[in-house]
């Protein structure tokens, strides 16, 4: 028996058969018309893609036709298309039921953009990227371009805005306009309530004493102001560290998470103190213990000023290194003229104030004292040889020994010789022997003299012009209390007014000038004053008495031959008798 698959068995079974068939078709009539309904420009409805173009993409979405939407609408915020497959769904808004080629035109991207519009309301938190910076402020991605103000990017003024770019945030709507399609935002309001949140759990939890974790906000030339959760701080330059701190930037920068100790803090001003350095314990309350007095140590020269060189001994330990004491025997002008901000130096602990937080160092110290030691090698009546390394009003100074120089006092260039200044005789870097006067170790002085190399001229003078001698000599200068007279190279004598004639003299220029040939008669030789006496007026007489002296000599000497003579003529008359 053959199966009869596909007829109906009766007429019965014909008719019920009719009319399902008449039934689903008014069914598939029923749902044609309501896509139609749908199919209107403006209406969002699902869309199934069926076919992936270079450009295109063509998308079922129920009708008679078939609808295009442009690939670029496909990318992601790099511009990179997206994979796309036939059989992907998604919502597409129609923008015109039927094209020129009979197509249904739509458009992803307005029907997402109507989605967001729809879920829009003012206050609203959204989140969105920054995409490009425009007039007045930034445009946002929220799914939407929205407008963000400058003053509302964040709590304080940003006077960047393209630092912003591509970043993505957290904002609340402040103003929504759907009819004219303008989205205003704020992440100022969002960072506000943030902050005043956190002010509120900060202010019940905050105490003196209290080591807390915070944000560098803001640097001052004094300090910091650090973000403690709502909350602002006050970190003064002074309390940044045990150290020296020239600026607040040297240690910390703005957006630095750090660590710091509440000194203060004033609850009804919220006012509130920190401090960095109290997190550490203080470093002078072993100073006494690492550096005792007399120790050698070592540092890094960390400033220089007029009168000496800051050292950094350990983190907030600086002792100070005083001009005078960085050199033996120079005369440092400024510590750079031998030392330079980061130089490693040794020196040596020469006082500690520990209340007052000052070390003295010496640096000089290191080395032994050349003027413990000059004595030996220069006694006292050595003569030496050196350079004139300086000439003053006073005296010449001359290289005696490394750094050591010694003075020429002016009064012990020559016994004789009347030096207006140094310069007439010296300059520098002439040759120079000289003899050693002696040696001031307290003082640091070391005197020499030129003169004393030659024997004093005036220690004879007494023999060689005893009072009574006539000299002769030229006038060097007249005065009006007299006229002095060269004796002999570099020994002069004064012809007071008085003894310059036996008649009156209104003035000693009236009876001589410079350069004439005068004879005088010495009447007084004074070796501590070193000066001699002469008298004209006295010389006539003087004259006088030589001249009788002479005669006198000459008048005892012919008596003494005549009675010789006599004498003898006697003795040969008695032997001549004696022989009879």
């Amino acid at each position: 028996m053959v199966e009869n698959k596909g007829k109906f068995n009766n007429e019965d079974e014909m008719m019920d058969s009719d009319e399902e068939f008449d039934d689903m078709e008014q069914s598939f009539e029923d749902l044609f018309e309501s896509s139609l309904k749908e199919l209107k420009s403006g209406n969002v409805v699902l869309g199934t893609i069926v076919q992936v173009n270079p450009d295109t993409v063509v998308v079922d979405v129920g009708g008679k036709s078939e609808g295009i939407i442009a690939i670029s609408e496909f990318t992601d915020e790099n511009g990179k298309v997206k994979e796309l497959k036939v059989g992907d769904q998604f919502d597409v808004l129609i923008e015109r039921t039927e094209n020129e080629n009979g197509l249904i035109s739509l458009s992803k991207e307005k029907a997402d953009r109507q989605k967001v519009w729809n879920t829009l309301e003012e206050n609203a938190v959204v989140e969105g990227r920054i995409v490009s910076r425009i007039k007045g402020g930034l445009s946002v991605d929220i799914g939407v371009n929205a407008f963000l103000p400058g003053s509302q990017v964040d709590l304080r003024p940003v006077r960047n805005l393209d630092k912003m770019l591509g970043e993505t945030f957290r904002f609340k709507i402040i103003k929504l306009n759907k009819r004219r399609g303008n989205i205003v935002l704020s992440r100022r309001v969002l960072l506000e309530e943030e902050r005043e949140s956190l002010r509120s759990d900060t202010l019940k939890t905050l105490e003196e004493g209290q080591v807390v974790e915070g944000q560098v906000k803001n640097l001052t030339d004094y300090g910091a102001f650090i973000d403690l959760g709502g909350i602002d701080g006050l970190l003064h330059i002074t309390d940044m560290s045990w150290g020296r701190v020239n600026h607040p930037s040297d240690i910390i920068s703005v957006g630095d998470k750090i660590k710091v100790k509440v000194l203060k803090f004033d609850r009804e001003k919220e006012r509130v103190s920190l401090g960095l350095k109290q997190i550490a314990p203080d470093p002078w309350l072993e100073v006494e213990k690492k550096f005792p007095v007399g120790e050698k140590v070592t540092g890094k020269v960390v400033s220089l000023t007029d009168y000496g060189a800051f050292v950094e001994l350990e983190e907030g330990v600086e002792g100070l290194i005083h001009v005078s004491e960085m050199s033996w025997t120079k005369r440092i002008k400024h510590p750079n003229k031998i030392l330079n901000i980061g130089d490693e130096v040794e020196s040596v602990v020469l006082a500690l104030d520990i209340p007052n937080r000052r070390i003295s160092l010496g640096l000089k110290q290191v080395e032994p004292n050349p003027w413990d030691v000059i004595g030996e090698k220069f006694p006292i009546g050595t003569i030496i040889e050196g350079q004139v390394k300086n000439i003053t009003d006073f005296g010449i100074f001359v290289g005696v020994d490394e750094g050591i120089d010694g003075l020429v006092h002016i009064s012990d260039l020559s016994w004789t010789k009347r030096i207006k200044h140094p310069s007439e005789i010296y300059k520098k870097s002439d040759l120079v022997r000289a003899v050693v006067l002696n040696i001031d170790r307290e003082n640091e002085r070391f005197s020499l003299g030129v003169k004393q190399l030659a024997e004093d001229p005036w220690s004879s003078i007494p023999t060689r012009y005893a009072p009574g001698t006539i000299i002769k000599g030229k006038v060097t200068s007249v005065t009006d209390f007299g006229i002095f007279v060269e004796v002999e190279e570099g020994i002069e004598g004064l012809i007071h007014v008085s003894e310059i004639s036996k008649e009156k003299i209104d003035t000693p220029k009236n009876f001589a000038k410079v350069g004439d040939d005068l004879e005088a008669v010495v009447l007084h030789v004074d070796t501590a004053e070193r000066k001699i006496a002469l008298s004209i007026k006295h010389l006539s007489d003087q004259k006088e008495k030589a001249e009788v002296d002479a005669f006198l000599g000459a008048q005892k000497s012919a008596t003494s031959n005549l009675g010789d003579l006599l004498q003898g003529a006697l003795g040969k008359a008695n032997t001549g008798k004696d022989e009879e």
